[in-house]
């Protein structure tokens, strides 16, 4: 039945009624309960002495069982938000940011390329082998002091290098 056939049974009251399901459920769509308890009701076509109790006890019925089901699934669907959210979000970088990261990797490949070669060895061993100024010494039989000096001047030369890109 419709908003207008339930209001013709229940006259004014439909307006009363659903204020009072707004504030018994603390719900934005008390109107929908009520409407849906009135389908309810009105299926099973049993007479009733209160319509208007039994109408607004079946419709706070409905509001605590859509509480209670958004509270007990609210967790995984947040969860799974996040989890869609990842899975929809394409995370790859844009084709002009991959453009741009290899022009410049190509630049600072040069520089490498004009470092004299100890300096690019340890240069290298330090970036990209990842070992301390302590072992790359011991292993080329240096001091630290020559291997922070290199390293300092290879820095210097790209840092030059890659500005004046």
């Amino acid at each position: 039945m419709s908003k207008i056939a339930c209001e013709g049974v229940l006259g004014s009251g439909w307006a009363r009624l659903r204020d009072q399901i707004a504030r018994m459920t603390r719900r934005d769509d008390a109107e929908d309960l009520l409407h849906d308890a009135w389908i309810g009701i009105a299926v099973r076509q049993t007479q009733v002495e209160n319509p208007a109790a039994l109408l607004a006890r079946s419709a706070v019925n409905r509001g605590l069982d859509a509480y209670r089901r958004e509270r007990r699934i609210g967790a995984t669907l947040v969860t799974d938000a996040a989890v869609a959210a990842e899975a929809i979000a394409d995370l790859r970088p844009l084709q002009d940011e991959i453009l741009i990261v290899r022009h410049r990797l190509e630049r600072l490949r040069g520089g490498v390329a004009q470092l004299s070669p100890r300096t690019r060895e340890i240069f290298l061993m330090h970036r990209l082998e990842g070992r301390k100024y302590r072992e790359i010494a011991q292993d080329l039989g240096i001091s630290q002091s020559a291997v922070e000096k290199h390293i300092a001047r290879a820095m210097a030369h790209l840092t030059d290098w890659m500005e004046n890109w």
